[in-house]
């Protein structure tokens, strides 16, 4: 590949080493590798690397600067013309982002620390198509603070060169160049501006100190920066004070290794501590984000998370730092020795260069823009299981059957939709976002569920017709993906609905009577299929999940139990005593305890609660925050399902579990008989004898109808994957 870096410098720093090191491994993997930053110390090394450099004041915001900046800029990128611009600070993302819309590049980003947030500079932040986060907090500001989808995300590390930082290292030069005796010597290296100089501004305080307590001590200070020359000056100052020198600062250098090997405790953070374990040291990590501590196995998740920057611990207090060196300081040679064996080896375990350059290879390999957009609309971002187990499962389903397609959702909730399941989403209201959105997809994707039907409303179907409609209007294909069809009840909406069956570019069906419900209306088309709902897809979690979710339910393992899924519902007032009847039979007869499912808590839960209240047996509820996965997998380990919600018994289906279906909606009534399943009843006239003849028939050939269930929710898993291919048959079409 041929990859551009555009970074704000190459001086010394965490991020400048991390470009440095990556550039140079990717160089060694055989790709092509140019860099563009104002210049800095690490120039000659990259040249010498085979690295071009390009010269721009990528590091300065003034307005002036950034116009030259992305002149220059442009001109890199049309000679280059690479298959990768990597970004790593926010002004370069900023204007690289704004020459992608005008160059069409591939666009990566690298965030290496958590920034300001509020008003303009929140709106110069350009995340590009990836990014790659360094540690998993910073993994977490991003889809926290900038909403971006956890897809779009790749956490990576900084990797280091065990080779360049080996034990095997002298730092003896680096002492007799700078006359640092044979007393033990603290090592800082970081870069010294306002922001970044906390620690090095406390070391040099406490030096003289420190010289008191363990005589000879030295504190040896590496970098260059704003306040570099008010940092020299007050060192020169606390030396004549303290009579001798006990404090060095070395200035800007690249011999890092050198210099910290010239150590016998580091104290730092971030690469430059990861570094320093390479090397054998032992590590207190602080700086100016916090302080952990002297590094030990038990700080090495907290260090982890956070990238060894210490952001989830307070800063030190100068007497604290003083504390923690001198404590370090007097551990035995062994233990520190054994404390930088330790570094060394989870370098070696987690922070190789070479993984570092794998990870940003697979950015760049999702970055690349893929070669159809599609754009869904549902009934999403309502935390209806039903419904978001529909949305899972067609990413899911298109996924595995293209990498070249790239979705995002029209969403009630789209934070939710996009922390659920990593997926771009936008305001399903927002008017404006929505067209944009369908300015820029390659086709529309209706469904699946009921959206074409008049029973919730006709504002309901109106608003599902007019996102189809505009769609067309933009030239758009639309495909009806896997839907049920009615009941549409005013002639008015028939219409309506014929008319877009009619116009769309590919209609597939989820049932039968779909299909019957079409040819009522008029619609005469040959070629729209029936498949199956996008949700005999859908894989549930493991069996260990399962039972730790029913457990957490209170039921005793292993207990046999029956899977109810009821409603809320406004009609016949009996029905709710008359089904705490049939469950109190089901337990009695049976042996099966009662669970209840919650498939849209909101909705379900005080439905739930007017049955359970009329049961004589005791029952549980799974009332607790699951994704359809987990709905799924519970509802898999039962014997028995008595579902009124259509994809409760599309569930049960998939899982292969027994199920009697409780009519609300025609739709419940025409997905049971394509399952070949019985229905206990119709909800509005609910006969509590008839549900139990019904009930006591099912298990009474309970065999059979496992049965003829495992064949047909095999069938209908195969009828699933037909969406699938007939939507990519659809955008071939459609893109030549």
């Amino acid at each position: 590949m041929k990859i551009l870096m555009a970074t704000m410098g190459l001086d010394i720093g965490g991020a400048e080493t991390h470009i440095v090191e990556l550039s140079k491994e990717l160089k060694r993997q055989g790709h092509d590798v140019a860099i563009i930053s104002n210049g800095g110390v690490y120039v000659p090394e990259v040249t010498a690397a085979g690295i071009r450099h390009y010269q721009a004041p990528l590091n300065r915001r003034s307005l002036p600067d950034m116009f030259r900046a992305f002149r220059i800029l442009e001109q890199v990128i049309r000679r280059e013309k690479p298959d990768v611009v990597h970004a790593h600070a926010r002004i370069p993302a900023f204007l690289c982002g704004k020459l992608r819309r005008r160059l069409g590049f591939t666009f990566v980003t690298s965030c290496h620390g958590v920034y300001q947030t509020g008003g303009v500079l929140k709106w110069l932040s350009d995340w590009g198509q990836h990014t790659l986060a360094v540690s998993e907090d910073i993994r977490d500001y991003l889809e926290e603070q900038y909403r971006l989808p956890a897809e779009r995300i790749t956490l990576t590390i900084n990797g280091i060169d065990t080779e360049k930082f080996s034990p095997a290292v002298s730092g003896a030069e680096v002492r007799a160049e700078f006359g640092l005796g044979d007393g033990p010597v603290v090592g800082h290296v970081s870069r010294l501006d306002q922001a970044a100089s906390w620690t090095a501004r406390q070391l040099i305080e406490l030096a003289p100190a420190l010289g008191e307590r363990c005589p000879g001590a030295r504190v040896l200070i590496t970098g260059g920066g704003d306040v570099y020359e008010e940092l020299s000056a007050r060192a020169r100052a606390v030396n004549e004070a303290a009579g001798r020198t006990c404090v060095v600062l070395t200035g800007p250098r690249t011999d890092v290794n050198r210099v910290a090997a010239a150590c016998d405790l580091f104290v730092g953070v971030s690469r430059a501590a990861l570094e320093a374990m390479a090397l054998g040291k032992a590590v207190v990590l602080s700086g100016a984000q916090g302080h952990t501590g002297l590094f030990t196995p038990e700080l090495l998740d907290k260090a982890v998370d956070t990238n060894f920057c210490c952001r989830t611990d307070p800063r030190s207090t100068q007497e604290q730092l003083l504390e923690e060196v001198c404590a370090a300081l007097a551990l035995p040679r062994e233990k520190r020795d054994e404390l930088g064996a330790y570094g060394r080896q989870v370098i070696l375990d987690r922070y190789s260069v070479r993984r570092m350059a794998q990870d940003c290879l697979a950015a760049y390999a999702r970055a690349a823009r893929k070669k159809y957009r599609v754009v869904m609309s549902g009934y999403y971002g309502f935390e209806n299981a039903g419904d978001d187990a529909i949305l899972d499962s067609i990413q899911q389903a298109i996924r595995e059957a293209s990498d070249q397609v790239s979705v995002t959702v029209l969403s009630k909730d789209p934070a939710l939709t996009h922390k659920q399941y990593g997926l771009e989403a936008i305001p399903r209201f927002r008017v404006l976002r929505v067209l944009a959105a369908l300015a820029r997809c390659d086709a529309l994707l209706s469904g699946g569920g009921s959206l074409l039907q008049d029973t919730t409303s006709t504002r309901s179907l109106l608003y599902y017709l007019s996102v189809i409609r505009c769609a067309q209007l933009l030239g758009k294909p639309v495909m009806l993906y896997a839907n049920g069809i009615g009941p549409v009840r005013k002639p008015v909406n028939r219409r309506r609905v014929k008319r877009v069956v009619e116009r769309a570019a590919l209609v597939t069906l989820r049932d039968h009577s779909s299909l019957r419900e079409l040819r009522e209306m008029g619609v005469r088309r040959p070629d729209v299929a029936v498949t199956a709902d996008p949700v005999f897809h859908l894989e549930a979690v493991d069996r260990s999940r399962s039972l730790e979710l029913l457990a957490g339910a209170g039921l005793a393992a292993n207990a046999p139990f029956a899977a109810v899924s009821v409603r809320d519902w406004t009609g016949g007032a009996d029905f709710y005593p008359k089904l705490a009847a049939l469950c109190d039979h089901i337990h009695e007869t049976y042996g099966l305890e009662i669970l209840f499912l919650l498939m849209q808590p909101s909705r379900d839960r005080e439905a739930t609660a007017r049955v359970r209240e009329r049961m004589r047996a005791p029952s549980f509820v799974l009332d607790r925050p699951c994704t359809p996965r987990e709905l799924m997998g519970a509802l898999g380990q039962s014997r028995l399902c008595l579902a009124m919600r259509l994809h409760t018994l599309i569930f049960a289906a998939r899982m292969a579990v027994p199920a009697l279906g409780l009519v609300y909606d025609p739709k419940v009534a025409s997905y049971l008989r394509e399952l070949d399943l019985p229905a206990a009843g119709d909800v509005e006239r609910f006969d509590l004898e008839e549900a139990v003849r019904r009930t006591d028939a099912l298990m009474a050939d309970y065999d059979g109808v496992l049965a003829r269930l495992r064949e047909k929710s095999q069938q209908l898993t195969r009828a699933a994957g037909e969406n699938e291919r007939l939507l990519l048959e659809m955008l071939e079409r459609s893109g030549t």
